[in-house]
């Protein structure tokens, strides 16, 4: 069987890698063409477009690269068309993905999304193209599988997929990670997660890095990722005293005391790992103003959203500065009380995600489907 897939961005790559090996075990003639990153090539599929040239990030942003959006999307469908997949499989990112699945449907192809595009948050009216466009939707949140039911969208929930690959990694001796990198044994580490798109990094590290002067006994370390250039993350640090580690952050989190974090799916790997955090977030004014008017929900991390209260500390916008950053960490590393209920809110959120196996549901529900 022919299998498309399309990935926009790094966490989608992460989680479309591991669904494509599970669908290997299972369909051995399977063939593999797609958009996506570096993971997803290694499981030997044909890569059309890496989602480093298609990651753009608020309203304004996409705005000033329509160009280049609708050139990516004519481009797809094109790619769709000459390959003639027996599925399109659709991993989250929703301005893309929900076009390519009208247009595969309109062209009497099987779609399945595989991780659902946040529309219980905002822009509840992409249901309705859901409902009409998509043969599948494969959920990974336990709340998404009622909201798509109630909404009479075909709806299977597999579990979360990071349980599956926090599972693989195992723990990260601290002498080797600290060794390997040229770290101190002597302090303890502060993770810095600033994102993994280009203007994530601009927009997040500066207001990050203000904090590392207020904790001198502590060492700050970047979750850096390979896909942005390491001129990037140098241009900010500068000679401030921080570590740069690129494609090491499970292994990094496993090995920090707080981490500081842009929403994200960053924001729940680093929950699972039971690591004490901060959520940040900041985009360009106007997008902000714009989303502000729009979503429907409380919190914007998904460890509060899952837990349905709050969990962690989210510093969105205005309130993302040195001051409040410095205030929450203090909090996070220094007051007993406060890291005993954190650590049993996180153990219940595991608890809330299920077992591991999603990669393994998710594939066996998509090759039934196409089979």
């Amino acid at each position: 069987m022919k299998y498309y897939i399309i990935a926009g961005e790094a966490s989608g790559d992460l989680h479309a890698a591991n669904l494509i090996a599970e669908i290997k075990n299972k369909d051995r003639n399977a063939e593999f063409r797609a958009w996506g990153g570096d993971l997803m090539r290694k499981q030997g599929v044909t890569l059309v477009k890496h989602y480093r040239h298609m990651a753009f990030m608020g309203f304004v942003e996409v705005a000033a690269n329509l160009h280049k959006v609708l050139g990516n999307i004519k481009e797809c469908k094109a790619d769709i068309l000459n390959y003639k997949p027996d599925v399109v499989i659709l991993v989250d990112y929703p301005g893309f993905n929900l076009r390519i699945a009208e247009f595969a449907h309109r062209n009497r192809m099987k779609v399945c999304y595989y991780i659902s595009p946040q529309v219980w948050a905002w822009k509840q009216h992409r249901v309705k193209k859901i409902r009409q466009n998509v043969d599948e939707m494969l959920v990974i949140l336990p709340f998404e599988e009622n909201f798509y039911k109630e909404h009479g969208v075909n709806v299977s929930f597999v579990g979360h997929p990071l349980l599956d690959e926090l599972s693989k990694q195992g723990s990260s001796p601290r002498i080797n990670f600290i060794h390997r990198n040229n770290l101190s044994e002597k302090r303890e580490i502060i993770a810095l997660l600033p994102g993994s798109r280009k203007q994530e990094v601009e927009r997040m590290l500066p207001t990050m890095l203000k904090v590392i002067p207020h904790f001198p006994q502590y060492q700050f370390v970047i979750a850096g990722v390979a896909s942005l250039d390491k001129e990037l993350y140098a241009r900010m640090i500068g000679n401030k005293d921080v570590q740069l580690v690129v494609n090491q952050t499970y292994e990094l989190l496993q090995n920090s005391s707080a981490a500081l974090v842009t929403s994200g799916t960053a924001t729940l790997e680093t929950a699972l790992l039971s690591v004490p955090e901060v959520v940040c977030y900041k985009a360009n004014r106007l997008s902000y103003m714009i989303a502000r008017n729009m979503i429907k929900v409380k919190y914007i991390s998904l460890v509060n959203l899952i837990m349905e209260k709050q969990v962690v500390k989210e510093l969105i916008q205005n309130d993302f500065n040195e001051s409040n950053l410095v205030k929450e960490l203090e909090q996070l590393l220094n007051n007993p009380e406060k890291q005993r209920q954190l650590l049993d809110n996180l153990d219940q959120l595991k608890h809330r995600l299920g077992n591991s196996g999603a990669s393994e549901k998710a594939a066996e529900l998509i090759v039934g489907m196409v089979k």
